[in-house]
C-alpha cells in the first residue's frame, strides 16, 4: 500500500453459497526469510510462490539496497544473488519498510552485526509500532541505536564491527524478536542463544537450517532453547513457498459461516507453530478435511476442503495464541456465528500489531450487532448463530481488520462496510478477485 493511497471505502453483503477453488497467497513470513536468508547467501536464491504484496516488495528492495541482486522473473518467480553473511553494504537511502512489522524487525536484525549504519521508516501504522523488543537485544550485540520516542520509528541503527554473542530470553511470544536475534548473531562468533518460554512460528528455524546453517532446538526445564552457531556460509537454495494459512483463514471462514458454501483451498501450509486457528476450528465442530499432505519447501502442506454447517462457541487456551497470532480477528468473526461464548486468551500481543486489534475487533463487532467483552489479554464474543450488521469498522489501516469485516458482512443480515480496504493490498492483494470468484457480494 503506498503511504499517500486515498482511503478505499469497500461494503460487503450476504451472498450466496460460495463455491470453487480459492488459491491464496505465498506464506508472508516464508517469502520475507527467502528474500533475506537469499541475500546473505553465496550464489544465487531462486524463490517460486512468493508474495507479492506490499509488505514482501519493500523487503525485496531493502535487500537489493543491502547489495544484494534482486529480480523478478515473473509471477512469484524471483531471483536473488546473495552477498554472503557479513556482506551488505551501507545503503544510500533511508529503508522504508512501509506497513511490515516482520520486514523491519527481521531486516533490522540482518544488518546489526555488519558495521554499517542504516535508518528504517515505515507509513503511520508502523511508526506506532514498538520497536525496543527487537533492538533492546541488538544492542547487547553492541549495535548502536537512535529511536524517536518510546523505541519508535524512525530508527538509525550502527551496526557492529567486533559483536558479541548473546544469550536472550524473549519477554513475549514473538517470533519476530526471535528470528531478528538470529539473523544478527548469523555474523557473531560463538553461539547465540534464543530461550522461548513456549515456542512461536519457526520459519526461521527451519529455513536457516536449508540453508546450512548450524542450528539446534531442544525443549529443556528453562525453555524452548535455540542456539545458533555464529559466522556459517549460507549456501544459496531454491525456496518454494507454501501458501499462506493467514491468509487462507479468509475463504475458509467465510465459507463456514455462508450458508451452503464448499470451497477448496490448495497447498495451505499446516506448520504446527501456524495451525491454532485450525485446531480452533475443528473444536468448533467446523466441517473442515485436510487432504493430500505433503511437503514443500520444508513445510507440511494440505489441501484444504472446507463446507459451511453449525459452529459452537469455545475457549481459546492462552497456549495456543502464538499458534494462531494473526488469526484472532477472524476467528472473532467466526465466534460471532456461533452459538454460544468464545473465549479467547493470551491475546495481548495483538495490541501491538498493525492497530490493537481487540479494540477494532471489539469496536466493529459492536457496531454490527454483536456482543463482545475485553480484558488486556482477551476477548470474548457471545455468539448468536446471527449477526444484525449494518454497521461501519474502523480498520485502522491494518490489512486483517479490513478482510475480517468484509467476510463479517458477507454472512451479516444487512451489509458491512469498513472505512478504508485499501491496505489489503500488504499481504492478499488479489484477496476481492479471490472472494468474488468464489461468489462473494463485496467490493
Amino acid at each position: 500500500m503506498s503511504h499517500s493511497s486515498e482511503p478505499r471505502p469497500m461494503t460487503a453483503r450476504r451472498s450466496g453459497a460460495l463455491r470453487g477453488v480459492a488459491t491464496v497467497p505465498g506464506d508472508k513470513s516464508i517469502s520475507h526469510r527467502a528474500l533475506i536468508l537469499g541475500a546473505l547467501s553465496v550464489g544465487e536464491t531462486r524463490i517460486t510462490g512468493l508474495l507479492e504484496g506490499q509488505d514482501v516488495l519493500d523487503t525485496a528492495k531493502a535487500m537489493a539496497a543491502f547489495g544484494a541482486q534482486v529480480e523478478r522473473l515473473g509471477t512469484g518467480e524471483w531471483s536473488v544473488h546473495g552477498v554472503g553473511v557479513g556482506g551488505f553494504s551501507e545503503p544510500e537511502g533511508v529503508i522504508d519498510c512501509g506497513n511490515s512489522g516482520t520486514g523491519v524487525r527481521l531486516i533490522m536484525g540482518a544488518m546489526a552485526t555488519t558495521p554499517i549504519a542504516a535508518t528504517f521508516t515505515g507509513d503511520a501504522s508502523l511508526s506506532r509500532r514498538p520497536m525496543a523488543r527487537v533492538t533492546d537485544p541488538l544492542a547487547l550485540f553492541g549495535a548502536q541505536i537512535t529511536a524517536r520516542e518510546g523505541g519508535r520509528l524512525p530508527i538509525t541503527i550502527e551496526g557492529v564491527a567486533d559483536p558479541l554473542p548473546v544469550r536472550y530470553r524473549t519477554p513475549v511470544a514473538s517470533a519476530q524478536i526471535k528470528s531478528a536475534i538470529l539473523l544478527a548473531g548469523l555474523n557473531v562468533p560463538g553461539e547465540t542463544v534464543v530461550i522461548e518460554s513456549e515456542p512461536t512460528r519457526d520459519h526461521s528455524e527451519r529455513m536457516l537450517a536449508g540453508f546450512g546453517a548450524d542450528i539446534r532446538t531442544e525443549t529443556t526445564a528453562d525453555g524452548h532453547v535455540i542456539t545458533l552457531q555464529g559466522r556459517p556460509e549460507l549456501r544459496a537454495q531454491p525456496v518454494a513457498v507454501p501458501r499462506d494459512p493467514s491468509s487462507a483463514a479468509f475463504p475458509v471462514a467465510a465459507a463456514l459461516i455462508v450458508p451452503g458454501s464448499e470451497i477448496r483451498v490448495p497447498g495451505v501450509s499446516r506448520n504446527p507453530t501456524r495451525d491454532g486457528l485450525y485446531v480452533t476450528l475443528l473444536e468448533m465442530g467446523a466441517d473442515i478435511a485436510f487432504e493430500n499432505p505433503r511437503e514443500e519447501g520444508g513445510e507440511p502442506v494440505a489441501d484444504l476442503v472446507v463446507r459451511h454447517g453449525p459452529l459452537k462457541g469455545v475457549t481459546v487456551p492462552a497456549e495456543r495464541a502464538a499458534s494462531m497470532i494473526d488469526e484472532f480477528p477472524i476467528l472473532s468473526v467466526i465466534a460471532a456465528f456461533a452459538e454460544g461464548v468464545t473465549v479467547m486468551n493470551g491475546v495481548a500481543e495483538l495490541r501491538v500489531k498493525e492497530s490493537d486489534r481487540i479494540d477494532a475487533m471489539a469496536r466493529g463487532l459492536e457496531a454490527n450487532g454483536v456482543t463482545v467483552a475485553e480484558t488486556r489479554d482477551s476477548l470474548t464474543v457471545h455468539g448468536r448463530g446471527r449477526v444484525p450488521g449494518g454497521g461501519t469498522a474502523v480498520t485502522h489501516l491494518d490489512h486483517r481488520i479490513a478482510m475480517s469485516f468484509l467476510v463479517l458482512g458477507l454472512a451479516a443480515e444487512a451489509p458491512v462496510s469498513i472505512d478504508d480496504g485499501a491496505p489489503i493490498a500488504t499481504s492478499f492483494p488479489d484477496f476481492v478477485a479471490l472472494m468474488q470468484g468464489l461468489g462473494a457480494d463485496l467490493g
